[in-house]
């Protein structure tokens, strides 16, 4: 075979250089999201950057930020809401900002979270690139940006700050980097109690590699791992945990309620895991009467949708470690019996599951996709400026 015979594979650009459009993509969305909020707060008299950084859960990570731990609110009715109920990661990157910057603790953390989504973008480009391709990966960006929910993507919440951490942490593990995959996943569980997903993801990947290699010895010839490999490996599962074990053991320790203290402290914010049994008793009340009634139908076509979406991963035959975060994410959030309108926001982590609509909609041609983005968005931004001048997140 001759030299012009053979078939050179042209170098790929670097990751950064293929995530340009999706992060671009991603990034007018999420601006056309925030004018229409300032627009329509500003109609209605109110401050569309105080509703993004100074209510709800954003005040009390900013309190945080600021005092510390150890602020609590007794409710009427017996209810006791500590501020140790808030995982540390996002206070602390908002107390470090506001020491460097003249942005107060809530402009902090909003700071954050634009940073952490456009990094949460690139890793679930990243992730969808790898397991299905580029284009896929630009679709599966352009959906999580247009989510109804969106817009608490820019708020001062670790939404971002979380998806950012467990998608990077999954590419890590997708590709072989154990230690970074530990790492993030370590940081993961510094975010939200949601991060024991990418320990289970981390920690199935792990075993499963070892279980492969166990077998791969019994077949001659087999390459196997080097052994700093096995070692990197298994340091990766070992740092994994670190961050969610550190915090809830802490958290049993300033109680003086032990291990499972911090069970007491969501107890006090009435949040649980209770199977979905309060979840399904919630939908069930809304047949109660005729209006009601068609929320009641929204909610079992949305659970159902999530559930059909899950099925097609599975089938999709998506990496396992996909496949265990993502199960893991939906059965925390669906499960638990915490406020039910802060639901879609808990599902929002979970971007695999957006693949399979990701793989649709980067089938027809580009022009038809861009339009259905572009209403997906408008939609999104008009509903995310309704969502936060009225009830909003919890």
């Amino acid at each position: 075979m001759t030299d012009l015979e053979t078939r050179v594979a042209p170098p790929r650009a670097p990751l950064p250089r293929r995530a340009v459009v999706a992060l671009l993509g991603y990034a007018g969305v999420r601006a056309l999201g925030l004018a229409v909020l300032f627009a329509w707060s500003a109609a209605r008299g109110k401050s569309g950057f105080t509703l993004l950084t100074a209510r709800w859960d954003a005040l009390w990570y900013a309190r945080v930020a600021e005092l510390g731990y150890g602020y609590e609110v007794r409710l009427p009715n017996g209810d006791v809401h500590s501020n140790l109920a808030f995982f540390p990661l996002l206070p602390w990157l908002e107390r470090l900002l506001h020491a460097l910057t003249p942005l107060s603790y809530g402009g902090a953390g909003f700071a954050v979270s634009l940073a952490a989504s456009l990094a949460a973008a690139a890793g679930i480009y990243a992730v969808a690139e790898l397991v299905h391709g580029s284009r896929v990966g630009v679709c599966a960006v352009l959906l999580w940006a247009v989510l109804p929910v969106g817009i608490v993507q820019s708020m001062a919440y670790s939404e971002s700050l979380f998806t950012a951490l467990a998608a990077w942490s999954l590419y890590a593990v997708l590709t072989g980097r154990w230690v970074s995959a530990g790492a993030l996943a370590a940081l993961a569980g510094l975010t939200r109690p949601v991060g024991v997903a990418v320990v289970a993801a981390v920690w199935t990947a792990g075993v499963l590699s070892f279980g492969r290699e166990r077998g791969a010895k019994r077949t001659p010839g087999a390459l196997l791992p080097s052994y700093a490999s096995r070692w990197r490996r298994a340091l990766g599962m070992l740092l994994a945990p670190l961050g969610a074990a550190g915090y809830v053991l802490w958290v049993g320790h300033r109680t003086g309620a032990g291990p499972l203290g911090y069970l007491d402290v969501q107890a006090g914010w009435r949040n649980g895991f209770d199977g979905g049994h309060a979840f399904a008793r919630f939908v069930a009340d809304k047949f109660s009467s005729f209006p009601s009634a068609l929320a009641g139908l929204g909610l079992i076509a949305g659970v159902a949708l999530l559930v059909w979406l899950y099925v097609i991963c599975v089938r999709d035959r998506q990496p396992v470690e996909l496949l265990v975060y993502t199960g893991v994410v939906l059965a925390l959030a669906l499960c638990a019996s915490s406020y039910f309108g802060s639901k879609p926001r808990l599902l929002m982590p979970a971007f695999p599951v957006l693949l399979p609509l990701a793989r649709a909609l980067a089938r027809p041609r580009t022009l038809r996709s861009a339009l259905v983005t572009a209403a997906l968005a408008v939609a999104a931004a008009a509903y995310g400026a309704f969502w936060l001048n009225g009830s909003g997140p919890p």
